[in-house]
């Protein structure tokens, strides 16, 4: 992806519940990172996800995930949750995200994950696609071209 992409960042701090007995995060807490990112990102952009499912009767369901653990995080350590748009169906969409350790001024300075997820829209009810509403398409869209 090119460094001209748009970026969404969500800083988080690692907590003692996010860890395993080495006091490193515990490698599936970076699926729960990226999907808090993910709906902070669509929060950030007046999109609910609370609302798509009480007022359309949508949800987004992760379809595919991709992981690669670089290196660990620690208790107490300050990240950064970075996401990118990567592609942009009518019923999905496909992001790629990366948790970087940061320094004392919140720069990114060691990559500890990166992950691609593709999200799909479904009908709540019955989990069958469904296309994603205009108003988030223009929104997301608006978002991805700056």
């Amino acid at each position: 992806m090119s460094a001209d992409v748009r970026a969404f960042q969500w800083p988080l701090r690692v907590y003692w519940e996010d860890t395993d007995a080495g006091g490193i995060v515990y490698y599936a807490n970076y699926l729960k990172f990226f999907e808090r990112a993910r709906t902070e990102w669509l929060r950030s952009l007046g999109l609910a996800q609370s609302e798509l499912a009480a007022q359309a009767g949508l949800v987004f369901v992760v379809a595919d995930v991709h992981l690669r653990y670089a290196a660990p995080a620690r208790l107490d350590d300050a990240l950064q949750i970075q996401l990118r748009l990567q592609d942009f169906g009518a019923a999905s969409l496909q992001v790629v995200q990366h948790a970087w350790l940061t320094d004392a001024q919140g720069a990114p300075v060691t990559l500890l994950c990166e992950a691609t997820v593709r999200a799909g829209c479904v009908q709540a009810a019955s989990l069958r696609p469904a296309r994603i509403p205009a108003e988030m398409r223009t929104r997301i869209s608006r978002w991805a071209a700056g």
